[in-house]
This record gives C-alpha cells, structure tokens and sequence, in this order.
C-alpha cells in the first residue's frame, strides 16, 4: 500500500531559532511554529481562535538561512514531511512527539527592516538582505514561473 507524508504550514515562530551543528558539521535548526484557526463557535455565534504549536526540524543550509533571516515573531511558510520520534527518560518513562522535518519554506511578508518586500524574482540577483525562497537538500529544486504550464 503506497503512503504519501506531507505537510504544508504557515505560522509565525513561536521563539528565535535554535542553531546547533552535528558533529559531521551539518547545521540543525530547531524552531517553534504557532498556526492559528479563527472560527465562530455554532452556539454562541462567537468569534474563537485555536492556536496549533508545532516543532519543526530544519538540516544543511535550509537551517542556516532561516537561522539568518528568522525569529521571534516572523510569519513563515513551510513544507515538509512529519516524523515520529519516541525516546526513554531517565527514569525510566517512555515519551514521543511528532515533528516536522522541513524539506522548503518560504518568507512570508515583508522585510523586518521596513525596506519592502514582495515577490522574488529568480531571474534577477537578489539584494543581500533579501531572502529568497530556498529548497534544502532533501526536497526538489524550486521553480520559476517559466516553469509552470499555465
């Protein structure tokens, strides 16, 4: 039976990325994503937010760049695939989250300086300061709007 792991997230980080390097010299970001839901309760005809926190695990440059350009705060869009992860305390109890392994993302919004913001071009150079959509290592390269048939 084929399966198909997929996850596609935009929130805003729920605290600063936490950069740390394997011994191999692979960088890993370890970030906080908080995604909301607005909704009017059928009831009451209130207006209700649920917040959904997820951890998510960036690899390679992917770690790096949104270490760079993100933090506290910032909206951002992910792509990726969720992963299990279970593990034995130190006394003794078993414990388990899920996770999201981030294969994309991409900047959401305008720059933080106040200097604009916008689309990116893949054509055009980008300005130092500016964050363009990245792909990672595990996930297939980004394409251009030539790209796409329609």
């Amino acid at each position: 039976m084929a399966s198909y792991n997929r996850v596609i997230l935009m929130g805003n980080l729920t605290r600063d990325p936490e950069l740390q390097y394997l011994p191999s010299g692979t960088a890993v970001a370890r970030i906080g994503l908080a995604v909301n839901r607005v909704y009017n309760d059928r009831q009451s005809g209130e207006r209700k937010e649920e917040v959904c926190f997820v951890d998510l695990d960036a690899f390679g440059r992917t770690a790096e760049v949104i270490n760079e350009y993100c933090q506290k705060g910032s909206p951002l869009l992910v792509e990726g695939r969720l992963r299990f992860q279970s593990w034995e305390t130190d006394d003794g109890q078993r414990r388990s989250k899920h996770s999201v392994l981030v294969d994309r993302f991409q900047f959401v919004g305008g720059r933080q300086d106040g200097d604009g913001g916008g689309a990116y071009d893949q054509a055009a150079p980008a300005p130092a300061a500016a964050a363009p959509e990245f792909s990672g290592e595990q996930g297939p390269p980004a394409t251009t709007d030539d790209d796409i048939p329609f």
